[in-house]
Parts: C-alpha cells; structure tokens; sequence
C-alpha cells in the first residue's frame, strides 16, 4: 500500500469512529431526558395518592370532629385547590373534593349570611342604597354557592360511580360510615345548590332535576341511622316538587318534624336546618318559630356526637342565621345572646332582661 492510501484509511477510520461516538453521545443524552421526564411522574402520582389518602383516612374524621365551622370551611378553601392540582398525574380524589368543595361552599354562605342580615338591617332602617348593594351582593354570592355546591354534588357521584339519573336506581357501594356520610352530605349538598341558585334569581343556572334524583337516591342511606336527614331531603323534594310524593306517603311537613326529632336523638341538627329552610322558602312562619324554638330547647337537652360535630355547628349556624334574620327585618338588629328560641323581645318562657348603656361601654 502506498503512503496516501494508508492516510486516508486513517481519516476515514477517524471519521467513522468520531460520527459513532457523536452518535452515542446523543442517544445517551436522549435517554437522559426521557429518564428525567418519567422519573417526575411517578413521583407526583405517589405524592398524590399519599396525600389523598391522608386526606381521606385523617384530615376528613379530624374535620368532622371540629366544633369551628369557619376554620373548617378555611380549610376547605385552602385544600382543594392542593389537593385536586394532583388530579393532573392520578385519579381525582373525589372523596375528599366533595367534602373539602362542600365547605368551601360554606364560606361563601358565611358571607351571603352577613350581606342578608346587612340588607334586612338597612331596609329596616329605610336606607335604600345601602340595601339595594348589600341585595346584590347577597345575589352574587348565593351565585358562588350554588357554583361550589354543584361541585360537591358532582364529585360525590363520580367517587362511587353512581348516576343519580339512572333507571332503576342502582345503590353504590357504601364501605364504612364515612363514605355514607359523604354520599349523603352529596345529596343534600345538591338540594342546597338549587335553594342557592333560586336565591341568586337563577344566576347559576343549577340543573333542577337534581331534586328528584336526590329523592331517590338518598334511600340508599339509612334514615334513623344518620338522624332524619335523608327522609327531610325527601320531604324538602316532595314540597319542591309535589309529582314526585308517592301515594299514602306522610305529610312533608310532618316527615320534616319526625326528622328533626331523629336528628336530636342523633347529635346534630341537620335535619331541624333542613326544616327550617323549608319554613323559610315556603312561608310557614308557625314552621319557622317551632323549630327554632325546639333546637334551642336542643341544646341544654342534646348531646352532640362527638363524631360529627362539625355537622352540629354548621346546622346551628344556619339556624341562627334565620333566627337573625327575623329578628333583623322586624327589629333591626340580630338575636340577642338570651333569645335565641324566641322570635319576639318578650317570650313567655323566658324573663324579659333590660339593657343597661352602661353594659356597652
């Protein structure tokens, strides 16, 4: 072989040697990123199914055991966006969103709550500006609740796979008290959503034929068990829409009291604040007095589960509510501290107390 020809063997052999090593360089650099790009996956699936678990198996019970409703429903706000940003990477933690939605919700009712008592207040006082703002505000927010409500309700269908439009009706599968109590809450939570959606002048446009599903579907829950609730939901749904009572079935207002009764054997009011909106929306102010009156009487007499009290403090705080409300359009202030039970300042049940200016100084 010549001189030239054994060079440019050389050069070629380089070539070859460079492009290969070029090559491998790049394939390994590929199969780093995707490496990197797979590794993140896994590792965000597992920190979302860590803490929806924990969500699930502590933080709800510890919740449920709060006798705050406003840290709860803080909670709720602060929670849900976390927790359901995993939903991204794993399935979404319906369970836990339905409860964490349904007290968020209850944020934006603690404000329309104070926005209402401000408008009875300032239509009491002939203010009309002031009214006029703080009745659009009440609208605006009822509009958010409805939103969050309507959220909840969803979510507690989709985490046991249940179509509450099916025909027949098919039971989920209910593992233990807390997913009873969560498919429960669902229902009433979407009840609530269309009192919300009346409320802000159809502002949300809540689908209405939750009702009748709700109707049918709370059946799948025990009704002395869970204090009244699901035969008050039922009772609420006859009123809304009389077609769906069956035949030789009580009378609403009369299943909405027995519930009331259950819910005081039970630990919590939720079936006396279900009555109590019923009351309001349908204009029995007897309805109204009596059961105000009963679940103050409630609260020297029941003891309040232990397990769900926050279902107590949030029903208490609905039924103060109406009782403020009362008593701001016809007095122009809130209940005082000794009269809740009594719509009026003087009570036969209870010594007329008066005030002292020096007390408020």
């Amino acid at each position: 072989m010549t001189k030239a020809f054994i060079h440019r063997l050389r050069e070629r052999s380089a070539q070859a040697l460079g492009a290969f090593s070029a090559g491998k360089r790049i394939l390994l650099a590929g199969a780093t990123i995707t490496l990197a790009g797979c590794s993140a996956n896994p590792i965000y699936t597992t920190t979302g199914m860590v803490l929806s678990n924990y969500a699930e198996g502590e933080a709800t019970p510890y919740v449920l055991e709060m006798k705050d409703p406003e840290m709860a429903c803080a909670l709720g706000l602060s929670l849900d966006p976390l927790v359901y940003s995993f939903s991204r990477v794993t399935s979404p933690p319906d369970t836990t969103g339905s409860l964490l939605m349904l007290l968020a919700a209850n944020c934006s009712e603690y404000n329309a709550m104070e926005a209402e008592i401000t408008y009875l207040r300032a239509n009491h006082e002939g203010n009309v500006n002031e009214a006029r703002d703080a009745r659009e505000q009440v609208k605006r927010l009822n509009a958010e609740i409805a939103h969050r409500r309507l959220l909840a309700f969803e979510r507690a269908m989709a985490a046991y796979k249940f179509d509450p439009g099916a025909e027949p009706v098919e039971c989920p599968f209910l593992l233990d008290d807390q997913d009873e109590l969560t498919f429960l809450m669902g229902l009433v939570t979407g009840m609530q959503a269309i009192v919300n959606d009346a409320n802000s002048g159809a502002m949300a446009g809540i689908p209405r034929n939750i009702a009748p599903q709700a109707e049918r579907a709370v059946r799948c829950v025990e009704n002395e068990k869970w204090g009244g609730v699901p035969n008050a939901v039922r009772a609420l749904v006859w009123l809304l829409l009389p077609d769906t009572r069956p035949p030789m079935s009580p009378d609403p207002w009369d299943v909405l009291e027995h519930s009331r009764e259950l819910g005081f054997d039970r630990g919590f009011r939720v079936a006396s604040a279900l009555e109590v909106v019923a009351a309001e929306t349908f204009g029995r102010p007897d309805v109204l007095e009596e059961a105000i009156r009963a679940a103050a009487d409630a609260e020297s007499e029941m003891e309040v589960s232990s397990a769900y009290q926050l279902l107590d403090s949030v029903a208490h705080r609905v039924l103060l509510h109406s009782s403020d409300k009362h008593w701001a359009a016809n007095y122009g202030y809130r209940t005082p501290s000794n009269s809740f039970g009594s719509l009026s300042p003087v009570s036969s049940n209870r010594s007329t107390q008066t005030m002292d200016l020096d007390d408020l100084l």
